[in-house]
């Protein structure tokens, strides 16, 4: 059985601190975590901005010390017109200082010119931390399917920069494991893993979002991996050997059965699937 790679991302257990994160990595046997040390200033969300909270940081990296768990990415250094990617750098600075490899983000914009510029910037600045710029597509975002992130990282070219594939993303927007497996693997360091319902899907004429039911499922609604209709197994054997950062956020399932074990089932039913889909 391969041995594959966890990471807990933050949106599977949303408000919680970057300690407990970790603690909570480490009691229900996660590889890694990814924290949320970029806020999206979404109403309600706490944030944890380690670089303007010397208490905070150094406490997040005495818990990784001592849970002896890794930091694997931070998130969300998005591009929008309204947001100034220059802020983002003292976030890369301090996810170097822990040790992070990887930065994830995402596109708001379907001005083409506008983005490429603005992620070349993006990848620039975490190259000059050591980092990685991994972009998601989401079908009702500015990048919207697999074939327009190829397109962004080539036209990019920056050696740093790759497309972050999630799984409830790729299988709305309609990507197949078929075309997840044409694709150069050059592309690709890390996958987000969730399952979802059937539809409904992106609709690609919209550029705002007035699908509420997709967006609640994304952040509120997500599936244990086997319990939704998304072709997990195939498109994971698709894109072999990356790690599995799971991003699962349940309210109803956190609200059962707390934090921890909310994401202790998350990590069980994952590796559970994978055994069966040998």
């Amino acid at each position: 059985m391969m041995d594959r790679k966890y990471s807990l991302a933050y949106l599977t257990i949303p408000g919680t601190n970057p300690m407990e994160q970790i603690r909570v990595a480490k009691t229900a046997g996660y590889d890694s975590v990814s924290l949320r040390t970029i806020p999206m200033r979404l109403p309600g969300e706490p944030e944890f901005l380690l670089h303007k909270d010397e208490k905070l940081f150094q406490a997040t990296k005495q818990a990784m010390l001592e849970y002896d768990i890794p930091l694997m990415d931070i998130e969300l250094a998005r591009v929008r017109p309204d947001l100034n990617i220059d802020e983002y750098e003292p976030a890369f600075e301090r996810a170097a200082a822990l040790n992070g490899t990887d930065v994830l983000g995402s596109v708001w914009t379907r001005d083409r010119a506008f983005y490429t510029e603005q992620v070349g910037r993006i990848a620039e600045m975490a190259k000059r931390y050591g980092l990685n710029y991994n972009v998601e597509f989401l079908p009702w975002a500015g990048v919207r399917n697999l074939q327009e992130a190829i397109t962004l990282v080539d036209n990019v070219g920056a050696d740093n920069l790759y497309i972050m594939v999630d799984t409830l993303h790729a299988g709305r927007a309609g990507v197949t494991a078929a075309e997840l497996a044409r694709a150069d693997k050059k592309y690709f360091r890390f996958i987000h893993l969730c399952d979802g319902p059937a539809g409904p899907d992106g609709d690609p004429v919209l550029d705002n979002i007035k699908d509420e039911q997709m967006l609640f499922t994304a952040r509120e609604g997500r599936l244990y991996p086997g319990e939704g209709v998304m072709d997990l197994a195939g498109m994971v054997d698709a894109l072999p050997g990356l790690p599995l950062s799971i991003e699962l956020p349940n309210l109803a399932r956190i609200k059962e059965l707390g934090v921890e074990g909310h994401a202790t089932r998350c990590l069980e039913t994952a590796k559970a699937f994978f055994a069966a889909h040998q």
